[in-house]
């Protein structure tokens, strides 16, 4: 799996109530490992909870599973 596809199934998750995340962030992180990248960029607009709250709790949960989140400008 690339990055742009366990990013998109992370937006899709999101947008259904966090519906297997965590199975997406282990996506994500195997992604991640095999680009040699060591941290994923999302796009705030796509969440859905744009707010500073909701991206801190984003940030803390992907932290906690191993991924570190930064948010595109």
């Amino acid at each position: 799996m690339d990055m742009t596809t366990a990013k998109e199934a992370i937006y899709t998750s999101l947008a259904n109530g966090n519906e297997e995340i965590d199975l997406h962030i282990k996506n994500l992180k195997a992604a991640m490992k095999e680009e040699g990248l060591s941290e994923a960029a999302f796009d705030p607009e796509r969440l859905s909870q744009n707010n500073r709250s909701g991206r801190k709790m984003m940030q803390s949960y992907f932290k906690k599973r191993g991924v570190k989140v930064v948010f595109a400008e």
